[in-house]
This record gives structure tokens, C-alpha cells and sequence, in this order.
């Protein structure tokens, strides 16, 4: 089978999913609601102790990129409670009984949830602008930011798929993936600056990947640390955030493609 055989399956299956999105919209509601709610939470909440002489507002700033990476983070996590759910429910074997590539499947489920980021990441865009957030750069330098954040997420979405055809329950997933992203997005620089971390969190937080996608969109939306006086950063993933974040996804790809791929046939074949 050509790779353009391959693309087109792939391309069908995530029709299905995106098509599943609009017959049951919930699925979006609620994946759009909660980020609504944390942006909300931490920028009224929080904002205004954190940053009190500016009214919360260059806290806002700095919040949202740390809100961006934590949302499509956690949403890479559909791709495998959706998996679990096609196992569960018999898609699977379906799709095995036609003529099509079985590599199709997953590519086609993690290619539909990056659509979902982005809608996910447009109404976030918005929300954000209401509560005071500005990109201070230029089009170009935003739009690789927002590249950049969905680009790590579908990374993630091929861990998560690996997890979801290796233990085919969506409860199970979601409670797994919730476990190990949970603190993943918070030792990090998502919400707090790093020099407020105490020293065994903060050397964990500065090679934290999730830190260095929330830098990479930072400084390419222009939104700097809320205290003027903050000490630049010292460890090279926060130097060379762009370039981290590339080698993060790219060696999550080179990892967890061939194992997802080769969970899929195990699973398939049972």
C-alpha cells in the first residue's frame, strides 16, 4: 500500500472522528469549557494577588500561554480514551475487516484530535483576549507559537494512543493519563515563575518539556515573567525553548509511533 493510500485512509478515519465531534457536541463543549474556566479562575482568583499593583493583568499575560500547553496537553488525551472506546465497542475489528491501512487508524485519530486543539485553542484565544491578554509580536512569530503548542500535543496524542490500545478502558485512560500529565503541567512554569519553585522542583521544572513549550510560546507571543525583576533563565531548555521543544517531539514520535503501531496490531490480532 502507496503512502498517498495511506494518507487517504488516514484522512477518511479522521473524518469519522471529527464527525463523531459534531453528532455529540458535548465532547466539545465540555473539552472548550473547562480552559474557559481556568483562564477565568486563575486570572480573577490568582491574577490579582500575584500581581496586585497591575490589577492582575501582566499576570493574565503570562498565565495563558501556561493554560495553552496545559489544555492541549490534556487534550491528547482524547486520542486514547477514544481508542479504548473503538476497542471496547468493536470499531476496531471493524476497521481491520476492510481493505485499509492499519497504521490509517491511529494516524487518522491523532490527526483529528489536533483539529479539536485548534478549535480548543481559538476559543481559548478569545477568552483570553477578553481577560486582557495580548500577542505583542508579530503574526508570524505568534502563529509558529501556537504551531509549536500543537505540534507537542500530537506527540503526546501518540503516547496516548499507545496507552489506550494498551489498556483498552476509557475510565482506566483518562484516570492514568490524569495521574502522570497532572504534575507534569504544574512543576512547570505554566502558572507560577520558576524562581518561586523550591530547588529540587525548579531544576525538575526546568527540563520539564511542558516548561519549555510554555516558554517557547511566551517569548513568541511577547508576554513576559509579571516581575520585571525576575533573573533571565540559566538552564538551556529555557534559553533554546523552540529547539527543546522540536527534540521533545520528535523523540516522543520516534518512540511511541512504531510502539503505538505495534500495540495496534497485537491488539487487532487477539
Amino acid at each position: 500500500m502507496s503512502a498517498l493510500d495511506v494518507l487517504g485512509d488516514a484522512a477518511v478515519v479522521a473524518k469519522r472522528n471529527l464527525i463523531k465531534i459534531k453528532r455529540v457536541p458535548d465532547l466539545l463543549v465540555f473539552t472548550t469549557l473547562s480552559p474557559i474556566m481556568f483562564v477565568l479562575l486563575f486570572a480573577y482568583v490568582f491574577g490579582g494577588a500575584i500581581d496586585q499593583e497591575g490589577g492582575g493583568s501582566g499576570y493574565r499575560e503570562f498565565l495563558i500561554a501556561g493554560i495553552f500547553a496545559q489544555t492541549v496537553i490534556f487534550g491528547a488525551t482524547i486520542t486514547g480514551a477514544g481508542l479504548a472506546e473503538d476497542v471496547q465497542k468493536g470499531i476496531i475489528d471493524r476497521f481491520r475487516s476492510l481493505p485499509m491501512s492499519p497504521s490509517a487508524v491511529l494516524a487518522g485519530r491523532t490527526l483529528s484530535d489536533v483539529v479539536n486543539n485548534i478549535i480548543v485553542l481559538f476559543v481559548m484565544s478569545v477568552t483570553g483576549l477578553i481577560v486582557g491578554w495580548r500577542i505583542r509580536t508579530s503574526f508570524f512569530e505568534a502563529a509558529w507559537g501556537f504551531i509549536l503548542l500543537l505540534v507537542f500535543a500530537y506527540a503526546i496524542s501518540w503516547v496516548m494512543a499507545w496507552v489506550g490500545l494498551l489498556v483498552p478502558s476509557p475510565e482506566v485512560v483518562n484516570n492514568a493519563s490524569f495521574i502522570i500529565i497532572f504534575p507534569l503541567t504544574f512543576i512547570a512554569n505554566t502558572f507560577v515563575p520558576l524562581d518561586t519553585l523550591p530547588g529540587p522542583l525548579k531544576v525538575f521544572a526546568e527540563w520539564n518539556p511542558v516548561s519549555a513549550v510554555t516558554q517557547a510560546a511566551r517569548n513568541l507571543f511577547g508576554n513576559p515573567d509579571p516581575n520585571p525583576l525576575a533573573p533571565d533563565p540559566t538552564a538551556w531548555p529555557l534559553i533554546h525553548p523552540e529547539a527543546y521543544t522540536l527534540i521533545w517531539a520528535a523523540v516522543v514520535l520516534l518512540i511511541f509511533v512504531p510502539l503505538a503501531n505495534a500495540q495496534y496490531r497485537r491488539s487487532t490480532s487477539r
